[in-house]
């Protein structure tokens, strides 16, 4: 099984037991169900009731984006995967402070490591992955989470700050801006942490983890905010990769974008070359270094889901991945 990602503009029908996207340009195209993981829409797209009957029965994930390639909502089929023994003890890591604290420093832990791990691979950084080092120390001193988060901001704040030492000098980034994102860079990073977060959250209902308890991130309503601190353990191990390759190998150019008052954002070309290349890193594979398998991107995703569902029963202690290679 794979995503669909739906760029063009066109109609969703279920045709018995495939999917059909007629096109507005009459082309038509069925993709049998049981080839589909999720599927993500880009386009203006109609569908009706019929066809969302059809994802929830086959358990399907339907992703939105809007105009800009940001993400709006899902459809997801009704949870059948429930636990309610995993629910309470969810809620009880929630709400005992040291559990929760236990968890959210993990997530941190796991996103400076790859953050530091990437900044070694280019030269000039010592400096940037020093400061990130003396976050990571701040962060297992602190107590809270408000000082935690602390932390993780001035840690991601050196470590953008050293984009620019090894990015083309036609993408210069100055700081990290989200809402609108006010460059190609900032454009890069937005579209890829949608596409991370939605991934994580269609890996999520593959399991039976609510994904609105979260430790990092607070709860809050109409945000899957687990699924944000799972990201920001693979953001600078899955996304972040992605962008320096497409940019220092001229795959992604100035004239993928468009700006205007509203922000920058890539457009249809520049979304199409970004998803093809985040495709192929979720299904490129290497040797797990604890299962001593292969293993893909998008595998393990999902099994770093399972590692916190044993931790949570009390099974095992939970520890991020960290990619060692």
């Amino acid at each position: 099984m794979q995503p669909y990602y739906i760029l063009s503009s066109g109609t969703l029908k279920r045709n018995e037991n495939t999917i059909l996207i007629e096109r507005k340009n009459g082309e038509r195209k069925a993709i049998p169900v049981e080839d589909v993981d999720s599927i993500h829409v880009f386009g203006q797209v109609n569908l009706n009731k019929e066809f969302l009957v059809f994802l929830a029965r086959e358990n399907k994930p339907l992703h939105i984006y809007n105009y800009y390639g940001n993400y709006s909502g899902t459809f997801l089929p009704r949870d059948k995967n429930v636990s309610g023994e995993l629910l309470v003890r969810q809620v009880e890591h929630y709400l005992n402070p040291q559990r929760r604290f236990f968890l959210a420093l993990a997530f941190v832990e796991g996103a400076m490591f790859h953050a530091k791990r990437n900044l070694r691979e280019y030269s000039g950084t010592e400096l940037f992955v020093a400061k990130i080092e003396e976050e990571f120390g701040r962060a297992c001193a602190t107590e809270t989470i408000a000082g935690l988060m602390g932390c993780e901001g001035r840690a991601k704040e050196a470590y953008y700050q050293a984009f620019n030492l090894f990015l083309k000098e036609d993408f210069s980034f100055e700081k990290r801006e989200k809402h609108p994102p006010s460059n190609p860079v900032n454009a890069l990073i937005s579209f890829g942490n949608s596409l991370l977060y939605t991934t994580i959250l269609s890996e999520c209902y593959r399991t039976q983890l609510n994904p609105t308890i979260s430790y990092l991130h607070e709860p809050r309503e109409r945000r899957f905010s687990l699924c944000l601190d799972l990201s920001e353990i693979f953001k600078p191990l899955i996304v972040d990769p992605i962008i320096f390759r497409l940019i220092n190998t001229g795959v992604i150019t100035t004239g993928d974008f468009d700006q205007d008052l509203n922000g920058c954002y890539l457009n249809d070309e520049g979304r199409k070359k970004f998803l093809k290349a985040f495709d192929q890193k979720l299904k490129t594979t290497f040797k797990h270094r604890r299962l001593k398998r292969k293993v893909s991107y998008r595998t393990l995703l999902r099994l770093e889901c399972y590692k916190l569902i044993r931790h949570l029963l009390g099974d095992e202690v939970y520890t991020p991945f960290k990619a060692w290679w």
